[in-house]
């Protein structure tokens, strides 16, 4: 009985258990299919039309991917480099991979144009209507200024809105371009590198062709065709203002005592190889310097007939010059132009050489060669004293010994870029009517420097050696020169080669830019003198101002340095 009890009880309590076993699986196979189901209805409320969810961002990957909104281009690299990011074991979402690598469809979006959206890799729905676009201002948008994000102040990823003309980084839910969309109700934003225009908090891309001259603003671009047609051009262009400007007669804006740079610039826009080369950025996509290409920016937009405003500020190519010169030459210091010619010129050429030739469109241009004879003094002792009355500028009479120079040349050749001229000394004395001027006494110098050009130019620059520098200040010389603005004859003022069989010397110049100083050393400013091909005339330039001039205005002032087109 006793066993038959204990049977009893263990097989009522087996029962029970698997009973109870059972009903917990029920339950857990109920439960799995309410989570199913939820997971359907919240992947079906996903595929909705509206914006596509932020994937949960990696806590290591720090403050850039908060921004980062990658466009379809910076996937496309990423994804070359094998960059991939995988999802996380907790369910984070990275790109679209879950652990494995392979695909999930959790982040899969069909809107309206059946587009899927994979994590960051996806495609933006394309517009041709945005009902915002009449907000867009564009008096407003400057594109001279260096991209950085105005709040994060960093530079990539960063779109302008075209409302404001603010610049922000990214447009994804944390960006501060979509913050800005959601608190100052500005919606049309441009990608500042793909030039894309999207429509923010949206999400989607605009398509319109009315957005084109933003475009060509931003990233101004010339045909072989209109390159050619420049110097023919006599239409003027009118910016939003209403003002009437010069394409190529542009002013630059001052930034702080970047004077110098100004008057450079524009002399060099004049020299129509170096602008033809530097308005084809295919001519110089091989190089990585960024002082080449904020060159090349800076030239397209001097250039370019459409621009919203009738000047230009050239800020990017001052900072790229700052980094490249070591701050030799920076905002708020005022410089030589002479001196940074030299530099700017030598640091495009090294920048754009190749390893095979050792030429540029630089040397193209602008180099020369010139021979340098040198006379070195080298004494003759002669025993026998002579009358001191008799003796010469070149014979010295010391303790009853003779002495003679008897000059060595020594000859070499050496390339150029630039040729210095010396300018007459200035006088010391004038008289109480300061009419009859007395003049100096210079001695003598022992040594002497013969130079003959073998080889000329394209083009020539000079410079006049105005300013002399002593263990106190600086001196400038106010001598004026005077010089022809068409048809300069070299061989009529110094020694030329002589020219080879069935080969024509070109020996005459015409002056192109002409650059002057103004006031005392190192308070004074400089402007330039630039002739317009297409009509003959003579533009004075200063900064921002820029007005026609008279061919012999431009030789009456205190020029110092010149750049000569060969006749050809």
């Amino acid at each position: 009985m006793d066993g038959f009890l204990v049977e009893f009880i263990y097989s009522s309590l087996g029962e029970k258990m698997t009973s109870k076993r059972e009903r917990e699986a029920g339950d857990r196979v109920e439960d799995e299919g309410l989570d199913n189901e939820s997971k359907r209805q919240r992947l079906d409320e996903d595929s909705s039309p509206s914006p596509p969810p932020v994937s949960v961002a990696n806590p290591l990957s720090g403050l850039a991917n908060n921004y980062a909104d990658i466009d379809e281009e910076e996937d496309d690299v990423r994804r070359e480099r094998g960059s991939v990011n995988e999802r996380s074991n907790d369910g984070s979402h990275h790109n679209g991979h879950n652990k494995y690598g392979e695909a999930d469809d959790s982040d899969e979006e069909d809107d309206d144009s059946h587009e899927q959206f994979t994590g960051r890799n996806r495609q933006v729905e394309v517009r041709k209507d945005c009902p915002y676009l009449d907000t867009v201002n564009r008096q407003v948008l400057d594109f001279d200024f260096e991209k950085f994000c105005s709040v994060s102040l960093s530079n990539l990823n960063v779109y302008a809105c075209l409302v404001c003309g603010k610049y922000y980084q990214g447009r994804g839910k944390k960006s501060h371009a979509y913050t800005h969309s959601l608190e100052a109700g500005h919606h049309v934003y441009i990608n500042l590198r793909t030039e894309k225009v999207y429509c923010l908090p949206d999400g989607y891309e605009i398509n319109d062709p009315s957005l084109d001259d933003i475009r060509h603003v931003l990233n101004p671009r010339f045909t072989a065709k209109e390159v050619e047609q420049l110097d023919k051009n006599k239409q003027w262009s009118r910016a939003l203002d209403g003002s009437s400007y010069l394409p190529g007669m542009v002013g630059l804006n001052n930034i702080k005592e970047t004077d110098f740079v100004n008057v450079t610039i524009q002399s060099l826009m004049r020299v129509t190889p170096l602008r033809n080369f530097f308005l084809i950025p295919e001519n110089y996509q091989h190089c990585k310097s960024p002082l080449v290409h904020r060159f090349g920016e800076l030239t397209r937009k001097i250039w370019h007939a459409r621009n919203f405003k009738g000047q230009v500020s050239p800020h990017e190519f001052l900072q790229a010059v700052m980094k490249a010169s070591k701050k030799r030459f920076r905002i708020g210091a005022q410089s030589d132009p002479v001196e940074f010619m030299s530099w700017l010129l030598n640091t495009l050429h090294a920048d754009l050489k190749t390893s095979k030739k050792n030429t540029s469109i630089i040397y193209e241009c602008f180099q020369g060669e010139l021979e340098v004879v040198k006379e070195i003094p080298n004494k003759v002792i002669s025993d026998k004293k002579e009358n001191s009355e008799n003796q010469n500028n070149a014979e010295k009479l010391s303790d009853g010994v003779n002495e003679r120079y008897a000059f060595v040349k020594e000859t070499s050749k050496m390339p150029f870029l630039m040729l210095g001229l010396d300018l007459p000394p200035p006088p010391l004395f004038k008289d109480v009517m300061e009419k009859n001027i007395i003049p100096q006494v210079v001695r003598p110098h022992i040594a002497r420097m013969q130079y003959r050009v073998t080889r000329l130019p394209k083009y020539m620059i000079l410079h006049m050696r105005r300013f002399t520098k002593n263990n106190f200040f600086v001196e400038k010389n106010p001598t004026l020169v005077n010089f022809p603005v068409k048809n300069l004859e070299l061989k009529d003022y110094i020694p030329l080669p002589t020219p080879k069989e069935n080969e024509k010397l070109r020996t005459k110049y015409d002056l192109i830019a002409n650059v002057v100083h103004d006031g005392k050393p190192g308070e004074g400013f400089y402007r330039v003198f630039v002739q317009r091909k297409s009509e003959e005339l003579w533009y004075e330039m200063q900064d921002l101002h820029v007005s026609e001039t008279l061919p012999h205005l431009v030789a009456l002032s205190e020029t110092y340095m010149q750049i000569y087109e060969q006749q050809q």
